[in-house]
């Protein structure tokens, strides 16, 4: 007889909102507080949000004028990214007292495969415990953390007790616990994705499951097969550890199509932010960068064009950007996506570092 496959153990750790609580655990005076790092200005925007600004509806990606209307008391601190990638580092160590199979998602979040341990744990809610202890030990913040049998239901289940607590999914309650979820909270499914899924009358993991794999491959393209899977708790993606990166990017699905030129180029200026903040955070440049836009019809067309040296700054990605897209308007067809990435990249971790897939 063949053996039998081990369920899989995969914990998805997720820091409290990292980049804040890293503010209010060096600043005293800011505890307690509504704090967004970032920046105020007008084209600002906010790089995370502490719990008590998100009461206020305050959350990362939003412009940090609508932040500032939402939560008038919002206190703005700048980002310290040296600061939250020496942290970050603080933390993966801990992981790796554990396995060496962790697949960073970005300074904050990590899924680990503890399927066959380090220390010979048996049960993954036990590791999560001890490991979101010793965060809290070594670091003084908050983390939660996930446990299933893959990584879509350990990512869904660190949410289900944030902060500073844990979720467990188990093979028994996981295809129950997909079928009443609401598609819009799906890992992988963005607001523009909802929509045309509620388009098609699907709301719920129960209404996903009920579609063939043919409709999803049809409305869905490549994404097709994984919504097929996990509308049933099935997700066979592994835990890959020092995946080499190619690149940096950052892409947004519109809720409404955008015909003309200008709103499209203040599209760009957000997934610049991000792609430029991942940068600074993890000591990256690049040499390329490349906008890629897909229409109303779902063809795409991708426009690059490389620097000599690097990209220096922020603004030099959205004037290179600005300037690739206005060199297919008029558009043949409105748009409904737009990225950015940046490749070429010179830097002393892109021999180790995670690949990046950015949603807004």
């Amino acid at each position: 007889m063949g053996s039998v496959q081990p369920v899989r153990k995969i914990i998805h750790v997720d820091m409290d909102a990292f980049y804040a609580s890293v503010e209010q655990r060096d600043n005293p005076e800011l505890r307690g507080k509504p704090l967004a790092v970032g920046g105020s200005a007008a084209r600002g925007v906010v790089a995370a949000a502490s719990y008590e600004a998100r009461r206020f509806g305050v959350h990362s990606a939003m412009p940090s004028v609508t932040a500032k209307r939402k939560c008038p008391e919002l206190i703005f601190v700048p980002p310290r990214f040296d600061v939250y990638k020496a942290v970050s580092q603080q933390i993966r160590e801990i992981f790796a007292e554990y396995t060496p199979l962790i697949e960073p998602l970005s300074l904050d979040e990590a899924y680990l495969d503890v399927t066959e341990n380090l220390k010979g744990m048996e049960i993954a809610t036990e590791i999560a415990l001890e490991i979101r202890a010793k965060i809290k030990e070594v670091t003084g913040l908050n983390a939660s953390a996930g446990i299933s049998y893959n990584k879509f239901l350990a990512k869904m289940a660190s949410d289900l007790n944030k902060p500073n607590g844990q979720a467990v999914i188990t093979p028994k309650n996981g295809p129950g616990f997909v079928e009443a979820l609401p598609v819009k909270k799906f890992h992988g499914v963005g607001p523009a994705t909802a929509e045309r899924m509620k388009r098609h009358g699907i709301e719920t993991g129960l209404d996903l499951k009920s579609k063939s794999l043919a409709f999803l491959q049809q409305h869905f393209g490549k994404s097709g097969p994984y919504f097929y899977g996990i509308a049933r708790g099935i997700d066979e993606r592994q835990v890959r550890p020092d995946r080499i990166r190619k690149s940096v990017g950052a892409e947004d699905t519109f809720v409404e199509d955008i015909d003309d030129l200008d709103p499209a180029k203040a599209e760009l200026r957000p997934l610049a932010e991000k792609v430029w903040r991942y940068c600074e955070a993890h000591s990256i440049t690049g040499k390329t960068i490349t906008v890629k836009i897909k229409y109303s019809d779902f063809s795409q067309a991708t426009r690059s064009r490389t620097v000599s040296g690097s990209v220096s700054d922020i603004d030099m990605i959205l004037e290179i950007a600005e300037t690739l897209l206005a060199t297919v308007f008029p558009f043949k067809h409105p748009v409904r996506l737009l990225g950015i990435t940046l490749s070429s990249l010179n830097t002393e971790e892109s021999e180790q570092a995670p690949q990046l897939a950015l949603e807004l």
